[in-house]
């Protein structure tokens, strides 16, 4: 039996059980869940393993990488420069990056590159993945790169290039990385263990990742199997040139081991922060309200934050999606706690949000990397928070 180590506040303790099913039910390896209440920290649970191969107990003190929950982290940077009046989100980009405007760029907002309008889903050519995370190849080569439909037409899911083209937005203005800038802004006037670009003294308290291969290889059953709402996304998989695909496929080559210290120590800001659950949860909490005096969003700045900006089928998942400038917005397979909440998930399981009406912020994170429809870890424990915050 897995021991659940941690502290959950009375009324609380429906995340605890949910928290435990999941390593007897579901699968769960090792895993941390945090939940801020009105800005104090109510729930913060941790268990299991954090290395698999070594037996490496999962501890207080574990980071664990969050792939795309780390654009809500990026978006929350640039919106703290706007809140300052240092960025307009509807100013086009180029006016903070002349580079970008080539290939009939030049008025595409910077709001577009948030919600994930501006067609820059994939490059003509992929970078190498060490030129890559050295960064400025990678954002030469987003400069000179075609859309891939004319923007503000229609929304898919910026799923690498996010982080390089926000995170450019980002440097321009403030001097300073992404990462350098979270740091500096957000993570340290609120004592956050979350870093974008994991420095090199902290790499032996993270969790290595395992990773569930599907129980149905889709791409080799025959079509007539398939059920009828997946056809079109399976065959996309197929496709090496479907945007799905090439998405995913912006670096040479295009599977990336988020397991190595070489890339956790890069900056990519849309898919390799790493942290704990009680980090990232403490930075939505100071989205919503204050935290230990410190507050990031002013009402103004939250409001613009979380106003829906895309919505429909996404042409990158083709699967509907949602999106304000930055984060996600729920959706029937996206588990949030209300209608108004607002975060990010991250693959394989991954999930940080806050609601703002109930007061919320929530992270979960996991080292067995699943996701899928079938993975039920963050919905159960996101249902928990809802009973108990009523």
């Amino acid at each position: 039996m897995t021991v659940i180590d941690g502290e959950v506040a009375a009324g609380f303790e429906p995340v605890r059980e949910a928290f435990a099913v999941n390593f007897a039910r579901h699968g769960e390896i090792g895993a941390a869940v945090g939940v801020y209440w009105h800005g104090r920290p109510v729930v913060d649970l941790w268990g299991g393993v954090a290395d698999s191969g070594t037996g490496r107990p999962w501890t207080r003190n574990t980071l664990q990488l969050v792939y795309s929950a780390t654009k809500g982290a990026t978006a929350t940077a640039v919106h703290l420069l706007a809140q300052r009046g240092v960025l307009n989100l509807d100013a086009p980009v180029a006016e903070y990056w002349p580079e970008f405007a080539a290939e009939g760029k030049a008025q595409i907002p910077v709001r577009w590159l948030l919600s994930h309008q501006a067609g820059l889903v994939a490059l003509d050519r992929p970078v190498p993945l060490a030129e890559a995370l050295a960064w400025q190849p990678m954002v030469n080569a987003l400069a000179a790169q075609r859309p891939m439909w004319t923007p503000g037409t229609a929304h898919g899911y910026h799923g690498r290039t996010f982080g390089w083209l926000v995170g450019e937005v980002i440097r321009r203005v403030s001097g300073r990385t992404p990462g350098r800038f979270f740091a500096d802004e957000i993570a340290a006037p609120l004592g956050l263990d979350f870093f974008i670009g994991l420095p090199a003294r902290e790499q032996g308290r993270v969790s290595r990742m395992v990773y569930q291969q599907p129980e149905v290889d889709f791409t080799a059953a025959p079509r007539e199997s398939i059920p009828e709402e997946l056809r079109e996304l399976v065959a996309s998989w197929s496709d090496p040139d479907s945007l799905n695909n090439r998405a995913f496929s912006v670096t040479d080559p295009a599977g990336i081991d988020f397991n190595s210290p070489q890339v956790q120590a890069a900056e990519m800001p849309a898919s390799n922060g790493i942290g704990t659950a009680r980090g990232l949860a403490r930075m939505y909490a100071a989205l919503i309200g204050e935290v230990d005096g410190v507050r990031l969003f002013t009402q103004d700045t939250l409001t613009s934050a979380t106003k829906k900006q895309a919505e429909g089928k996404d042409r990158v998942l083709l699967v509907p999606s949602r999106f304000s400038s930055g984060y996600m917005l729920p959706t029937e397979t996206t588990p949030m706690t209300g209608p108004d909440s607002f975060g990010h998930t991250g693959r394989g399981g991954s999930l940080a949000f806050a609601d703002p009406e109930r007061g919320i912020a929530f992270c979960y994170v996991t080292n067995h990397i699943i996701g899928g429809p079938d993975d039920m870890r963050a919905r159960a424990l996101a249902d928990a928070v809802r009973r108990s915050s009523v």
